[in-house]
């Protein structure tokens, strides 16, 4: 067969796409001399990561009654749906260099002391494939609302951190937005699930850090579990929580977890904790409740973790109309019965309430 010429640049067009696809990634690990990884060591599960606090799991304080009261600073279209926060957003004075803007659900745009941009997180739209095809199958919940993020603001970006696989905290189709100019940091064996494309990642050991210009960036426990395929990969990847460090001040984010000893050991290694980003969402299951709630806080269980870290302010996420609502009664359901239990626990933490979008400097 003889080709024409038009035939055979198409060819090599695709030839070179395909290629450019492929670029190797750059890729770094971090284990510290106080490093922390904990792995199944024998049988069937040997080399998948486990969580360190295992087992069943006592909590100090449960909601039982009237979790979801409404509230006057919480402004729904319906009862606990398509909501808004109107009270006060005090802001402490801390001083601490960072900023804060919240996306939504679980991401986040961290601007640092020494003026680095960070995304925590970043989902930008829907669920990557096969589970946005699947939404229309068996009728997963679709996310609402989008984050507003232009490609201008992405290209400002350093780093993006990650704190495991699932489809709600990392995107193929946000990653392919972000483009290849920062670093990507992740806990370990999480850098296999990247796309191909000449970026350049760091994956990290809980208990180990990597520098940023004048940030630290630490990687410590989460209380989860870690998956991105349907069958063979569960925990073959670790996951974790992010500590991030500039002159002494730190933010915290919690990735997706449960509640356990490991906020009281982050304490104690690292003391008191400046800005602390804690989700409360995705607890509740009407046929599974003690299994959601053993890898997802309660807003009891963040409270609880924000009075062991000695938070100086608390920023909840996981709620709003960015939600994919998975597990919850509603989009803002978990904020209510926040505001609910921070009354009930007399809790002495300041919360900074943050609707999508919004930004604060602390």
């Amino acid at each position: 067969m003889r080709l024409s010429f038009t035939s055979t640049a198409v060819i090599l067009g695709i030839a070179i796409i395909l290629t450019a696809c492929s670029v190797p990634n750059t890729v770094q690990r971090q284990v510290g001399a106080n490093a922390v990884i904990e792995q199944v060591t024998e049988g069937d599960e040997q080399g998948r990561y486990r969580n360190l606090y295992r087992g069943e799991r006592q909590y100090p304080t449960t909601c039982e009654a009237n979790c979801y009261p409404a509230h006057p600073q919480v402004s729904c279209q319906s009862p606990a749906q398509n909501c808004r926060y109107t009270g006060p957003q005090p802001v402490p004075a801390l001083n601490t260099g960072f900023s804060v803007q919240w996306l939504g659900h679980a991401s986040f745009i961290i601007h640092t002391p020494d003026q680095q941009q960070l995304l925590l997180d970043p989902v930008l739209g829907q669920f990557d494939w096969p589970v946005s095809w699947a939404q229309h199958l068996v009728g997963i919940i679709q996310r609402p609302y989008l984050p507003e993020i232009t490609a201008g603001q992405l290209a400002q970006t350093d780093a993006v951190l990650y704190s495991h696989l699932h489809y709600d905290h990392f995107s193929h189709a946000t990653i392919a937005k972000i483009g290849t100019g920062p670093t990507y940091y992740m806990p370990l064996d999480m850098a296999s699930y990247m796309p191909s494309a000449g970026y350049k990642v760091v994956e990290q050991a809980w208990y180990s850090q990597s520098q940023l210009g004048e940030v630290t960036l630490h990687m410590v426990p989460a209380h989860h579990f870690n998956s991105r395929k349907l069958f063979d990969d569960f925990n073959r990847a670790l996951w974790g929580a992010w500590l991030i460090e500039h002159n002494g001040k730190k933010l915290f984010f919690a990735g997706d977890t449960g509640y356990s000893a490991h906020f009281s050991d982050i304490h104690q290694r690292y003391g008191d904790i400046d800005i602390c980003l804690l989700p409360i969402a995705s607890y509740y299951h009407e046929t599974d409740g003690a299994w959601y709630r053993y890898v997802h806080t309660t807003p009891e269980d963040a409270l609880t973790a924000a009075t062991e870290l000695n938070c100086k302010v608390m920023i909840p996420w996981g709620y709003g109309n960015g939600s994919w609502q998975m597990g919850d009664h509603s989009s803002h359901s978990p904020l209510l019965r926040l505001l609910h239990m921070q009354q009930q626990l007399q809790s002495t933490v300041p919360l900074l309430i943050l609707n999508e979008g919004d930004s604060v400097a602390l």
